[in-house]
């Protein structure tokens, strides 16, 4: 009988795939931080942009005519309109949030139907008419004039619950947290600071585009008699 040696299987390969291995991870890491960091950067730069650059480039007025029909239906400050529809879409009727929030004045599909409801909406057939400029507009000036009304005219209270909820400023509110008749916008809660961004953000762009329609139409009846 021959005698043969059973050959000793090579496992020299599994240590170099399990450094492999290690190092891909690595590198997404890298590559993760990096796009992080970048994200943090182009926001940054367009701030920046948008506080050297004049208002006439950065604050463009689209949608006039759909902006004064529903401001005046509900009775909402158009300059207030176009500041939100600024800062939530920059006027992209497409615009979608990585949450789902849909169009001009980005709409979440909840907030949809309970405004729906509210207005007893027939026309409206499905939450994809949120990508239609009109209904878009006419959904989220209804809806601001709602939060208008809930917290008695006030501009930044009824910004910071657009952001974040009713829930959140209510709850605020009832804890003493922040005050409704002299509201600082540091005082929202730490832990809710992307709000308190929107907020200043929302104030920039009103004072932005107060100005630019004051400029166009010579203090005509577009421009709100209050701050």
């Amino acid at each position: 009988m021959a005698n043969t040696k059973r050959k000793k299987k090579n496992n020299s390969a599994v240590p170099v795939l399990a450094a492999m291995a290690v190092f891909a991870v690595a590198v997404l890491i890298v590559v993760l931080l990096i796009q992080n960091k970048l994200d943090e950067t182009v926001d940054g730069l367009t701030e920046k942009t948008e506080q050297l650059i004049p208002n006439g480039i950065t604050y463009t007025i689209k949608y006039e005519e759909q902006v004064e029909k529903y401001s005046k239906e509900f009775d909402v400050d158009p300059v207030f309109v176009y500041s939100v529809i600024k800062v939530e879409s920059n006027f992209d009727p497409y615009a979608k949030s990585y949450v789902g929030a849909r169009g001009l004045m980005q709409i979440m599909e909840e907030t949809y139907e309970t405004l729906k409801y509210w207005q007893n909406d027939e026309e409206s057939e499905s939450f994809d008419d949120m990508y239609d400029p009109d209904t878009n507009i006419r959904y989220g000036t209804y809806y601001l004039s709602f939060l208008l009304d809930r917290y008695d005219g006030s501009m930044d209270l009824a910004a910071a619950a657009y952001h974040c909820g009713m829930g959140n400023v209510d709850s605020w509110l009832e804890e003493g947290i922040i005050d409704k008749d002299a509201f600082d916008v540091n005082d929202i809660p730490a832990e809710n600071d992307q709000t308190s961004h929107y907020v200043n953000k929302i104030n920039a762009a009103y004072s932005a585009y107060k100005e630019k329609l004051s400029d166009k139409d010579d203090g005509s009846s577009t421009m709100s008699s209050e701050e």
